[in-house]
């Protein structure tokens, strides 16, 4: 077990959202739900907490009604070894009501924010050359989805 989880908090979708996202991720699975008995504050025998990891990691979702809702100051960071998977959770993060952001930022149907970063983007801003990593980053900040060829081409001057 993890010593830290990150915990989600929404209204009602956390069954919803957990089913969703373990299909994006290999090394992903609901792993328990627990449901409010009679004394609340959901309706006895709905959804309370979802346990699931994704790619190994573990997280909760907890429905906890509409007090509290996501930000962007808070989003999960995926790796992305190609284009094709950037592609891919681009398309399914932003489908049926997800909204595509900045730099590679999204806004999943749940309203959870997401960063969709190909690994080589990371490499080439924190590398030695910094006149290559200014480059590459003022390329990054003309794109909403980040494609990869334009950064190398960025790298390359």
């Amino acid at each position: 077990m993890q010593k830290i989880t990150t915990s989600l908090w929404f209204d009602d979708q956390a069954e919803e959202a957990a089913a969703f996202y373990t299909t994006l991720f290999p090394n992903s699975r609901v792993l328990r739900t627990t449901r409010y008995g009679e004394t609340g504050p959901g309706p006895a025998g709905s959804v309370m907490t979802v346990e699931f990891e994704l790619a190994g990691r573990a997280y909760v979702g907890l429905n906890g009604g509409p007090a509290f809702h996501f930000t962007e100051a808070i989003s999960l960071q995926v790796a992305c070894d190609d284009q094709q998977e950037v592609d891919r959770l681009w398309a399914e993060l932003t489908a049926d009501g997800g909204q595509p952001g900045p730099c590679g930022w999204l806004k999943d149907r749940y309203g959870l924010s997401w960063q969709i970063t190909p690994r080589v983007l990371l490499d080439l801003v924190s590398g030695e050359d910094r006149a290559t990593a200014d480059r590459v980053f003022a390329a990054m900040l003309r794109m909403q989805k980040i494609e990869i060829q334009p950064l190398l081409d960025a790298a390359k001057g």
